[in-house]
């Protein structure tokens, strides 16, 4: 195999994923365009109204013009949430998270996590209960619970109390941890004179489509952990499922498990508290009517699997039920899931197919960050590190690939003399390349090895929140954002961007250049291909990665600089060795004559 055709095959399929992975991500703008778009008038839209006793009630929005008290609120406070909770229906829907910031500048609000129903995006969970007997006045999105507890804060659990005024008293006890985990355990305690079936229920519910990211490589929407099987389910695809269930996206019966909603940083989800419990998990994707036409809902719920029996003068009824709402952080996902034993709780975090390889990852730049204070560093640390750990393999393929630049002209002599007949020029490469003891296909090594240690690290980079708002040095405020500087405006010294009027075209940052001038370094350190379609792609390929990474986070494009320079550092003492080999007469120099001395016509070769 030809060492130049299988590079270049492997730097096009580079190319090519990397393509792939930036047209594919539709603009903001764009992704609100269609996710805002109606149906045809008069379509009937599936929705999940309660038409059953396993039906979680349809959430309607107060009628025009009619008048409504405000509802009263329960105070919600820890060391990483502050919020509210709704007492009309029981839900939590106020809640920004103490420590994040919507951009690097921390006189930025916070994030904001949940939010109530007469806001721009309502989102937020909520505890009830569906009358399974017919006949049980259960509470609903009315209801007015009383709150017995000053606050909802760690060590001050909230008891929500509501009498039917038949018997009948449903009862949600909240506590809330250090972090972001709120524990709910429903009950109803039936002092009437006959047993009551309920459907105790906790859903997590959005009222928006959400604005995403778009990255191919990036899940957004519904995820979860059912039966130790990862589930995930996009917005889209949520939707077109639904469109065929009646509302439902995905259903299933499962022991313990989790499930919930995730964007890129920030995760809702339940759990319930007993993981041995058999329960039943739903996705819903609905379109409700709305003040601008149908309207997306997307849902979570968790009930049990079957009506639950509450005798006369006895408690019951009810389920626990963990939930998360916070920022997906690695190392308190993974304590979450060893202390209350939820299943691959850190699977919230899009590690992806290199899971093997990300974490591992994550956690060294995580430690490396802990030691010298910057994520940064950490990553030059670290591909450092990986350079030493593959020195070896890297050396034999740069000795291979040094040896080729300097027979790089027999090379060229033999396809030149032998033009016409490729198959007597192959025969003669393969005994030049026994002769010196040349793998063509080595030179493509450091390559593979690179492939996916890049993608594992640019999963690091892009679904961490440990890299959100990380800075370098200089003008790198977050390494998992963009270079912001630009070349099109001179970096900041004429006052306009051009990369807003361009739609991201125009985007040119300092340290992408940095990368495709080392990569241009290293190209020119490697033999050139004697064919000169390949010479030529091989000439643009540090333009075309150049203008490629350009968008990608910053940390990831210092990466690839950063492990250029090293290589080129490595590549060029690995060159100088075998130039001195050569010159001592190692065989470099001596070589080809006596490689010419097996073919009588290889001796005129020089006069030609």
């Amino acid at each position: 195999m030809d060492q130049k055709r299988l590079f270049a095959a492997i730097a096009i399929s580079i190319g090519i994923l990397l393509l792939f992975d930036l047209y594919n991500r539709p603009s903001r703008e764009a992704q609100l365009a269609r996710q805002q778009q109606v149906e045809a008038a008069g379509q009937q839209v599936p929705r999940p109204g309660p038409d059953g006793p396993l039906r979680t009630p349809t959430e309607a929005a107060p009628a025009a013009g009619v008048p409504r008290t405000p509802a009263a609120r329960l105070p919600v406070e820890g060391p990483r949430v502050q919020g509210t909770l709704s007492l009309r229906g029981a839900r939590l829907d106020d809640l920004v998270l103490r420590g994040y910031h919507e951009t690097p500048d921390p006189r930025s609000p916070l994030v904001r996590m949940l939010a109530p129903r007469d806001g721009g995006a309502p989102y937020y969970a909520q505890w009830g209960w569906t009358a399974a007997d017919g006949r049980t006045a259960v509470p609903t999105n009315d209801t007015d619970w009383q709150a017995e507890g000053g606050r909802l804060s760690p060590g001050s659990p909230v008891t929500l109390r509501w009498d039917n005024g038949q018997g009948q008293v449903f009862e949600i006890v909240l506590s809330l941890d250090e972090n972001y985990m709120v524990t709910a355990e429903q009950r109803v305690r039936n002092n009437s004179g006959e047993p009551i079936s309920v459907l105790p229920w906790v859903r997590v519910r959005r009222e928006r489509t959400p604005p995403v990211e778009g990255w191919a490589v990036l899940h957004e929407g519904f995820t979860g952990v059912l039966d130790g099987r990862l589930r995930e389910v996009t917005y889209s695809s949520a939707k077109d499922e639904a469109a065929k269930r009646a509302g439902v996206a995905f259903e299933q019966e499962t022991t313990g498990g989790w499930a919930g909603i995730t964007d890129k940083y920030w995760l809702t989800a339940l759990a319930p508290v007993d993981q041995s419990a058999r329960v039943r998990a739903t996705y819903r994707a609905t379109q409700e009517p709305g003040p601008r036409g149908p309207e997306d809902r997307w849902q979570v719920d968790f009930a049990p699997t079957g009506p639950v029996q509450v005798p006369a003068g006895a408690t019951g009824g009810g389920q626990a039920v963990r939930l998360f709402a916070g920022a997906k952080e690695v190392y308190l996902l993974d304590s979450y899931g060893d202390r209350f034993g939820i299943p691959d709780f850190d699977k919230a975090v899009d590690f992806g197919w290199f899971y093997f390889l990300t974490k591992p990852f994550f956690h060294a730049l995580h430690w490396i960050a802990q030691v010298v204070g910057n994520y940064g560093l950490a990553i030059l640390i670290f591909t450092f590190a990986l350079k030493l750990a593959f020195f070896p393999l890297a050396n034999k393929a740069y000795k291979s690939m040094s040896r080729m630049k300097v027979f790089g002209p027999k090379m060229q002599e033999i396809r030149e003399r032998h033009k016409d007949d490729p198959a007597k020029a192959q025969t003669e490469m393969m005994a030049l390349y026994r002769t010196e003891k040349i793998n063509p296909a080595s030179g493509c090594l450091p390559i593979l090895i690179q492939i996916p240690v890049f993608f594992a690290l640019y999963k690091v980079l892009l679904v961490s929140i440990e890299m959100r708002h990380a800075p370098f040095y200089g003008w790198i405020r977050d390494l998992s954002a963009p270079d912001p500087t630009n070349l099109f405006n001179l970096f900041g010294l004429l006052p306009f961007d051009p990369a807003a009027w361009s739609g991201g075209y125009l985007h040119m940052p300092a340290w992408a250049l940095i990368m495709g001038a080392t990569m241009w370094v290293q190209q020119k350190l490697n033999p050139q291909p004697p064919d000169p379609v390949q010479a030529k792609i091989f000439q643009w390929m540090p333009v075309i990665f150049t203008f490629m990474l350009a968008s990608f986070p910053a940390g990831l494009v210092i990466y690839w600089a950063w492990n250029n320079l090293l290589s080129i550092a490595q590549q060029w003492y690995i060159m100088r060795l075998e130039a001195q080999r050569t010159a001592k007469g190692g065989g470099g120099k001596a070589a080809p004559p006596a490689v010419a001395s097996e073919k009588p016509d290889k001796k005129k070769a020089p006069a030609e």
